[in-house]
């Protein structure tokens, strides 16, 4: 082993899935973005925790609304998800130009993504301050399955996304 800087460390965490994480504005209206921070945290109850940078318009609109869906986006959908993780929800509509297509949550206003593996319809239970993101942590009220599963997408490292 050798001691390295920690940015050098990190980049070896690859391959990372995928998500696509929707959020609303007090109007309802959509907005979603690419994550690969994410993560199963409890079985009783279900919950899954994300991490998202303050910085980002998706982690103003979780913070107002207290609820979000976690989509699993197929290799199919690699440029949806890329356009998706490379614009900002405040300069443009991103379901709009991505031509991502949506449907409506049972419990929740946030929508699910059509053609992805799992759609999760969560309610923020929790949420911790880790320094540039905050975690937050919902709790699964409804999940959806696709009929026709996919290959997921995952981030190979560098600019490189597939599936595994």
């Amino acid at each position: 082993m050798q001691e390295v800087p920690i940015n050098d460390a990190v980049s070896r965490r690859f391959p990372e899935q995928l998500f696509l994480l929707s959020s609303v504005d007090n109007d309802g209206k959509a907005n979603i973005m690419t994550i690969g921070w994410c993560m199963l945290t409890s079985f009783d109850p279900f919950m899954m925790a994300i991490s998202v940078c303050k910085e980002r318009y998706s982690h103003s609109l979780i913070s107002q609304n207290r609820e979000f869906t976690l989509s699993f986006p197929t290799e199919e959908m690699k440029e949806e998800v890329l356009y998706c993780g490379t614009h900002s929800g405040r300069a443009v509509d991103k379901l709009k130009e991505s031509r991502l297509k949506v449907m409506p949550a049972k419990k929740v206003k946030t929508p699910l993504i059509d053609k992805c593996n799992v759609n999760l319809e969560c309610r923020v239970v929790g949420e911790l301050d880790t320094g540039s993101n905050t975690i937050f942590v919902g709790e699964i009220l409804v999940a959806h399955i696709s009929k026709q599963a996919g290959k997921g997408l995952y981030n190979l490292g560098g600019d490189t996304y597939g599936s595994i």
